[in-house]
């Protein structure tokens, strides 16, 4: 008798960032045999190495990891990309174990792994030079003004204190004619696999503190010294994240040292709250705490492949 039953898992664990998500990956991946898929849009930068917290070479030697590392803060990348790549690799992890586990705090690359993202063109690089001129000579009013004529949709909806949320929609129009309102047709993608979430998360006090004292050890290994040695390349997007754009923001003589290093910290915390309204909307999410392993296993055992 035939059976739509799927034999195959995704495990997706996520949480808020400095919960803890890698050291609980890293202890799945041994006891399933399996391999670790970073879905951390900051730590695919192989340049970067303290204010992103990658995975630590002695991790990578533990686990084998995929996409912690493998871009240049020069190339050009996106969630329609990691769609295509990180299900190719979620294939290869099967051809050896039952389940493969994705990790990180990206959302919507999480998203573009489990349901798909829709398929918009890319814009050239002669419409992606023309939008970053726009901003570099009238800055974000000047954006918001573009934007505001060609994708009144995308406009209303999206922070209009963000060049790069800005610079997406108005690439898409001038390289296409279409709204991006017009590309996304919102469509999830059947996988022929189960997929399983898990959600990570403390009490915001024991977050919160973790957040800071991640914060004061990246000071401590040379975060300044990596703000200062990014600071020529700072309108690369890669580098318009937190951690950096408070350093930034401090060599430019805007913030004392003190300041720009409080200021992480709040942003961080925030994001922080940010990343957990996005997974709130996951349905059949599973919460646990870090240390939860034996737990989380026993989910995992019972119910991947069912």
């Amino acid at each position: 008798m035939k059976t739509n039953r799927k034999t195959k898992a995704l495990i997706v664990l996520t949480g808020p960032t400095a919960v803890g998500k890698t050291k609980t990956a890293i202890e799945l991946a041994k006891k399933l045999n399996s391999e670790i898929i970073s879905a951390d849009a900051r730590q695919f930068f192989k340049e970067i190495k303290i204010a992103t917290a990658p995975p630590t070479d002695y991790e990578k030697k533990q686990v084998t990891h995929h996409f912690a590392g493998h871009l240049s803060i020069q190339d050009h990348y996106n969630a329609s990309m990691f769609e295509k790549q990180a299900l190719k690799v979620v294939n290869d992890i099967f051809r050896h174990s039952d389940v493969a586990i994705v990790t990180g705090g990206s959302g919507l690359y999480i998203d573009a792994l489990c349901f798909g993202i829709d398929d918009i063109p890319d814009a050239p690089d002669s419409v992606r030079m023309q939008v970053k001129n726009i901003y570099a000579e009238g800055g974000l009013e000047a954006l918001r003004k573009e934007l505001k004529l060609a994708d009144p949709e995308s406009y209303s909806r999206i922070d209009l204190s963000n060049p790069n949320r800005m610079m997406r929609p108005l690439e898409v129009f001038l390289s296409s004619g279409k709204k991006l309102s017009e590309w996304q047709l919102n469509k999830p993608r059947t996988r022929p696999f189960e997929i399983k979430k898990i959600i990570l998360n403390r009490s915001r006090n024991q977050l919160f503190r973790r957040i800071e004292l991640r914060v004061d050890e990246m000071v401590k290994n040379g975060l300044i010294e990596e703000a200062r040695q990014f600071y020529p390349l700072r309108h690369l997007n890669a580098l318009n994240t937190v951690g950096f754009k408070e350093l930034f923001c401090w060599i430019e003589g805007k913030y004392t040292q003190e300041q720009a290093i409080e200021k992480i910290k709040v942003n961080t915390r925030r994001y922080a709250k940010r990343q957990l309204t996005w997974f709130k909307k996951y349905e059949n999410a599973r919460w646990f705490l870090p240390g939860e392993e034996k737990q989380i296993l026993r989910f995992i055992q019972d119910h991947a492949g069912k």
